[in-house]
């Protein structure tokens, strides 16, 4: 099979074990976002795609342009990124692959510690010869503060929320739970507190790290009220999907300082344009997007879906 990787911003993919699984086979690994003429212009002859999570959008106009494509195999979970419906109608054959909580949750937590102790902004100004030096702007020039006692809330306790949690209990954090009906009886059941209401959550947390998916239900469901609610020296963290906040809500809560912070690896366009303003603020630490790039995971989500791959080209063969 004539076999595409979409996406592959480090060109990680052929470096790890699993990919000599398509010994035999004619890969590309293209390791640019690609528009859809560009899509269009390199895939023509590909009769598979593997998709790195949710980097590519595959819509049905990029499908109906793609005549010779038989199979979508897919790293983790398939999201509203692929039209699945216009797939099938095409018989297009779309497989997904297994996911794990563990990079995202360390990448999480690593963000929220950084970000409460101020790490990046404290090394970016020591480099530029400014000793213990957070921010230019007094407003900003604020020493950190240590996790301990303060409040985690964790919307979303799934399974990378609870992690979250256990991380928060190893730091002596008090844990505060919303989220659905299922979610909260779960952090009951595990001898969480739960809030009272939305308003409570936000209003009491000293951290918000949010851990939902994305769908038509979350989109955009933390509001700009929800925000105002928070404390001044509260942290956001989001590290889930950009699109379960409010459309320019947080910009305009971070510049008013309710939250007085945030720590962010969720952009609403990806790569985000380096001149976004949100990078242009001192109480905001960022990262490309990191949450599942980790070594061990590409090894797990890639072995699934190349194997998934191979098991397409055998059946196929078979046929």
């Amino acid at each position: 099979m004539k076999i595409a990787i979409l996406e592959d911003y480090q060109d990680a993919v052929r470096k790890l074990p699993c990919f000599a699984l398509l010994d035999g086979h004619e890969v590309d690994v293209f390791t640019d976002p690609l528009s859809e003429d560009e899509m269009v212009q390199r895939l023509a002859d590909h009769e598979a795609l593997v998709l790195i999570r949710e980097r590519t959008n595959i819509t049905a106009s990029l499908l109906a342009r793609l005549p010779r494509l038989r199979l979508i195999s897919q790293t983790g979970k398939v999201s509203g990124h692929v039209d699945v419906e216009e797939a099938q109608r095409r018989g297009v054959t779309v497989m997904e692959g297994v996911g794990d909580p563990t990079a995202p949750a360390e990448l999480t937590w690593a963000l929220l510690m950084s970000a409460y102790r101020r790490i990046p902004q404290y090394v970016a100004h020591m480099k530029a010869g400014h000793w213990q030096m957070v921010s230019a702007d007094p407003a900003h020039n604020l020493i950190g503060r240590a996790v301990k006692g303060d409040v985690l809330g964790i919307w979303g306790y799934g399974k990378i929320g609870q992690r979250m949690a256990r991380y928060g209990k190893a730091f002596d954090m008090e844990v505060l739970v919303w989220g659905r009906e299922a979610s909260r009886d779960k952090a009951l059941a595990d001898g969480l507190r739960v809030a009272e209401s939305k308003e409570a959550f936000f209003r009491q947390a000293d951290i918000v790290s949010l851990h939902l998916r994305l769908n038509d239900a979350t989109r955009e469901i933390v509001k700009a009220s929800d925000l105002a609610q928070m404390k001044p020296t509260a942290l956001l963290v989001n590290t889930s999907r950009s699109e379960l906040i409010e459309t320019g809500a947080l910009l305009a809560a971070l510049t008013r300082g309710q939250p007085g912070h945030a720590a962010l690896d969720v952009f609403d366009h990806e790569p985000i344009n380096p001149n976004d303003p949100l990078l242009m603020l001192d109480n905001v630490v960022t990262t490309p997007h990191l949450g599942y790039v980790e070594h061990k995971g590409y090894e797990l989500y890639f072995s699934a879906a190349l194997r998934n791959v191979l098991a397409f080209a055998a059946r196929d063969g078979a046929e």
